[in-house]
């Protein structure tokens, strides 16, 4: 008896912080590895900002070498974004269940860009972590899950860390 397999693609938004590291796990432990004979494609998304505008001037008016300062960002970017791929990777390999993992880095407004990401890997599901920010806190910076629930076209998982 031939058993299917059912292909799934899941995206799931990672960064820095321990609710996404949660999220990830959640998934794992309740999408991934529950169903064996599932063929899952775990695509892990990490967001860097844009990149800030700099001015070759400083407050005094001087010129000053603002290549240096490009540079040093943007290393501190890619060295954030390899940070939490690392941690993100040695959660998935904790897990016994057999599923492929690929890794994705986009640049810019996270909410933006998670929400293009997940329509161009044809995404079955969006599995996020939400930092759960009080009413003043949400209003100012906006909430990302929440934008992205309403604008992708899967279902999307928003997953809360126990406090």
């Amino acid at each position: 008896m031939e058993e299917s397999l059912e292909k799934r693609r899941i995206v799931v938004a990672v960064d820095e912080s321990e609710e996404s590291m949660h999220a990830l796990s959640w998934c794992l432990h309740n999408l991934v590895s529950q169903n064996q004979n599932t063929n899952t494609t775990l695509f892990l998304l990490y967001v860097k900002p844009p990149p800030p505008v700099y001015c070759s001037l400083d407050a005094t008016g001087y010129l000053f070498g603002n290549g240096d300062v490009i540079t040093s960002l943007e290393n501190y970017g890619k060295d954030l974004a390899n940070s939490v791929m690392r941690k993100a990777d040695a959660i998935c390999h904790k897990f016994d269940a057999k599923f492929t993992v690929e890794k994705k880095i986009g640049s810019g407004d996270a909410k933006d860009v998670i929400c293009i990401a997940t329509k161009q890997l044809m995404a079955d599901m969006l599995v996020m972590g939400s930092h759960d920010y009080g009413f003043f806190k949400r209003a100012i910076l906006g909430s990302v899950s929440e934008y992205c629930a309403k604008n992708v076209k899967c279902p999307v998982v928003v997953v809360k860390r126990p406090k």
